[in-house]
């Protein structure tokens, strides 16, 4: 028996209900007790008795759990009893796995612009989540108390809105929670963008060597190219090789984040002078800039070489210009007769301006100044020479030939040949002066001038009647002597000469050109006016009919011709076409006398929504087999489209032209024959 006054009731002394192990660390589950007399001590879990072993050892102070995992995770009961009074207490206890932080992405090194945003990840795991920071090492400062940072402590995320150089540095990646602190770090490089702050324009003498120079700094260091103003292609470092004489030189400096491009041009050229473009690139942007290279080379007048002579006449005052090509710009002195034209102190010979152009002004009063004058420039590099010649200009030769090329009742139509020309004075004009025969006054003779380039027609003439014509030349100067006399008669007033179609064949058959309509419904027939022979034009008749070609022949269907006169104009639209389809068009021009000879084009409209039915009855029997030159299907054809009107009409002649045809040209099977029929009855129909 024990004595109440020694009895101590089962108290909880460290059992907390929520306890939380490390995963993969052993633990003590606390469970301390006390009591009096000495409690004994069992633990459930989930409800189950839990016995020492490997896994779990029950310990005065608590229940052990090696080597923690979440599968640990559950409600623990600790039981305490006293067995000499009956006394039996529970503590429930919950059991909560933790993890420790593990940061599972996190790049070795960061790169970020200067002056442009930049945003980095750091995620890890664990449980509880843990909370992540940013330390730059440099300062150990926490960045998110920091000027234009930004982090987000549950993802991880570090934003800056706008980088600088000085945000280079090695940065502290933190993650931590309940289960412990872990931490990485990473090497941020601040890409500097280049600047290209050093690119002098430079300048160099012809056959020499040039060499131009940029220079940029950024980081990384920038790479250096060149390309000529105007293209697209850069210059590779070292020699070109499509230009052996371009080299280009790369120099970096990665500690200082400065780099040296030299472009160099062995035996420079003219060609070599114009703008260059210096490129500056590294991962962080491309800058540009433009500089000049100057090629400095002596006198030269090699464009004035093929000039003409300077021309003057009647003492006209003439313009002798002279311009050097040169750099430096070129001075220029003038010579005559080997004398310097300065010292001549020659009212008639005025020297206006030194150089790079100068005009000498010459009043050729007398003889002696239609002359050859010396032009001479000199700048630091050379002199160069280039005579100059004043010419007395004279009207021209007479003219060597004028032939007739086409007589109408009204007109001729001649071929002029002009007389030669001196480079510089070329013929302006030809001039025909002409009269009737039986009139000896030239004085009352009608004029007609043309441009060289022009057809040289004269107009207006009489009908049957005969002119004398006499022609001449013009140049700056003047018209040159009449020549070339000759007599012409007219012929008599007749129809009028073939109208002429305005349009272009655009496929052409073996034939005859084919002009094809933009249309497959109309299409607008346009001429010239021809020369109506003496009787004014009073109309024009066009006639069109649609055909099909087989066999290499044109076969118009007669019955579907159109005919229209028109009057007072030189167009016609023809309309209610079929698509897919030829036409021949004839056009004669009218007048009292007469219809003119036909002109005759073929042309074919464009594809309809539903195409001639004709015209592929006409392919169908050409397909079928009918090429036979002595009894060819195609006069049966002809003869059906103009012949018959309705489709039992269309089928029993195609019956008949059928059997007519293979009987003596081919025997084809009685099936072939009905069918070839009702395909084109059912065509026609």
């Amino acid at each position: 028996m024990f004595s109440s006054l020694h009895l101590v009731a089962i108290t909880w002394t460290n059992a907390p209900e929520n306890q939380h192990p490390i995963l993969g660390q052993d633990y003590t589950v606390k469970c301390e007790v006390k009591a009096d007399p000495n409690p004994t001590i069992d633990w459930l879990r989930n409800g189950d008795p839990i016995r020492s072993g490997d896994k779990y050892v029950v310990e005065a102070h608590g229940l052990l759990i090696r080597n923690v995992q979440e599968s640990d995770d559950g409600i623990y009961t600790c039981r305490a009893a006293v067995i000499e009074t009956g006394e039996l207490l529970e503590r429930t206890i919950r059991v909560e796995v933790y993890i420790q932080p593990v940061i599972t992405h996190l790049p070795a090194t960061l790169e970020a612009v200067e002056g442009k945003p930049f945003a980095a990840n750091c995620t890890a795991t664990g449980k509880p989540v843990p909370e992540i920071s940013w330390i730059k090492d440099a300062t150990q400062q926490n960045v998110a108390t920091a000027d234009r940072f930004q982090v987000n402590p549950q993802t991880g995320l570090l934003t800056i809105s706008s980088v600088t150089q000085d945000d280079y540095g090695t940065y502290t990646c933190i993650a931590k929670n309940d289960a412990g602190v872990v931490d990485q770090k990473t090497k941020m490089n601040v890409l500097v963008r280049p600047q290209i702050y050093e690119f002098y324009n430079v300048t160099g003498v012809s056959k020499k060597e040039i060499a131009i120079t940029c220079r940029s700094k950024g980081r990384p260091a920038p790479a250096i190219t060149f390309r000529r103003w105007g293209t697209e292609e850069d210059y590779a470092p070292g020699q070109q090789a499509d230009d052996e004489r371009i080299t280009l030189e790369q120099h970096f400096d990665e500690e200082r984040g400065e780099s040296t491009g030299t472009l160099r041009i062995a035996g420079t050229t003219r060609n070599d002078d114009g703008l260059y473009q210096c490129l500056a690139h590294n991962k962080g942007d491309t800058a540009y800039k433009t500089g000049h290279i100057t090629v400095e080379f002596p006198p030269d007048f090699s464009h004035m070489k093929d000039l003409p002579p300077v021309f003057s006449w009647e003492e006209r005052k003439a313009n002798l210009s002279c311009l050097a090509q040169g750099i430096p710009n070129a001075t220029i002195e003038w010579r005559w007769n080997g004398r310097p034209l300065k010292d001549a102190f020659d009212k008639n010979l005025v020297i206006v301006g030194t150089g790079p152009r100068s005009d000498l002004i010459v009043h050729p009063v007398a003889r002696q100044y239609y002359s050859v004058y010396k032009c001479i420039a000199t700048n630091v590099h050379g002199t160069a020479e280039h005579d100059m010649q004043l010419k007395e200009a004279r009207v021209p030769d007479l003219v060597a030939a004028a032939i007739p090329r086409q007589l109408t009742a009204t007109t001729i139509t001649f071929d002029i040949r002009g007389p030669p020309t001196e480079l510089g004075l070329p013929i302006t004009a030809y001039s025909v002066q002409y009269k009737e025969a039986i009139n000896p006054d030239w004085s009352t003779a009608q004029n007609r001038s043309w441009s060289p380039d022009s057809p040289y027609i004269v107009e207006g003439l009489k009908p049957q009647t005969a002119y004398q014509f006499r022609f001449a030349a013009r140049n700056q100067v003047g018209l040159g002597m009449w020549g070339v006399n000759q007599q012409q008669s007219t012929p008599r007033r007749s129809a009028p000469e073939e109208p002429k179609p305005l349009h272009s064949p655009v496929q052409n058959d073996k034939e005859e050109p084919v002009v094809v309509s933009p249309y497959s419904d109309h299409f607008e027939l346009r001429w010239s006016v021809p020369a109506d022979n003496g009787e004014p034009i009073d109309f024009y008749q066009i006639k069109y009919c649609p055909g099909v070609k087989m066999a290499g022949a044109w076969h118009e269907l007669e019955n579907q011709c159109a005919s229209e006169d028109v009057v007072e104009t030189t167009s016609y639209e023809m309309s209610r076409l079929s698509g897919n389809t030829y036409y021949r068009i004839e056009l004669r021009a009218h007048n009292v006398i007469g219809f003119s000879s036909p002109a005759s084009i073929i042309m074919k409209t464009t594809r309809g929504e539903s195409d001639s039915a004709n015209n592929n009855l006409g392919t169908l029997l050409y397909s079928a087999g009918y090429n036979s030159a002595a009894d060819s299907p195609h006069k049966h054809y002809i003869k059906f489209m103009t012949t018959t009107s309705t489709a039992g009409t269309r089928t029993a002649t195609a019956t008949a032209i059928i059997t007519a045809t293979t009987t003596s040209v081919i025997a084809l099977a009685t099936t072939t024959c009905i069918t070839l029929i009702s395909v084109v009855a059912a065509m026609l129909a």
